[in-house]
């Protein structure tokens, strides 16, 4: 008897050693989560909406441009005059190097490239790659000659109104 107890005390021990062992692998090999992962499981974040196409390509604004701004509609007309007018010393909306256009953002003094994007409700907006936000301007009339937008921003709408671009004639 004496012998037995003493060749069961070993093998209990290493018994639980084999256990303690296979629990420890379960963990580490992702066979058990919760046992010995240290690493919080991965969550996956919702995939970002599909950017929807601007029914205004940007091709079609890219060019000069006279540049007004009103904000009282009942001064549209004379705002379009006066814009035609700043022809003299035209904005330039030019082309961007990866599709878009180059142009100023609300108080920002060096112009850079923005998207021309679609919205589910139809509206056409330019703005920085992305979904729409405060920084993009809503294209709220287009027809290839006159270009009226307005900025989403409200501060930025207050301050700059409603901006009408009349394309200039080309240079002679």
């Amino acid at each position: 008897m004496l012998h037995s107890r003493h060749t069961r005390a070993p093998l209990n021990l290493g018994i639980a050693s084999l256990m303690a062992l296979g629990l420890g692998a379960c963990g580490s090999f992702g066979g058990f989560s919760g046992f010995g992962n240290s690493e919080p499981a991965a969550v996956q974040e919702p995939a970002a909406p599909p950017e929807i196409p601007a029914t205004i390509r940007s091709e079609e604004i890219v060019g000069r441009w006279g540049l007004a701004s009103y904000l009282n509609q009942a001064d549209r007309a004379r705002t379009e005059k006066a814009a035609l007018d700043q022809c003299k010393n035209p904005y330039v909306i030019g082309a961007g190097p990866t599709g878009g256009v180059i142009m100023h953002l609300a108080d920002q003094a060096t112009p850079q490239e923005l998207r021309l994007k679609g919205s589910t409700g139809g509206k056409n907006y330019i703005g920085p790659a992305g979904p729409i936000g405060d920084q993009d301007r809503e294209i709220i009339s287009f027809n290839g000659r006159v270009m009226i937008t307005r900025f989403v921003d409200k501060d930025a709408a207050t301050r700059y109104g409603y901006m009408v671009y009349v394309r200039c004639a080309p240079r002679p």
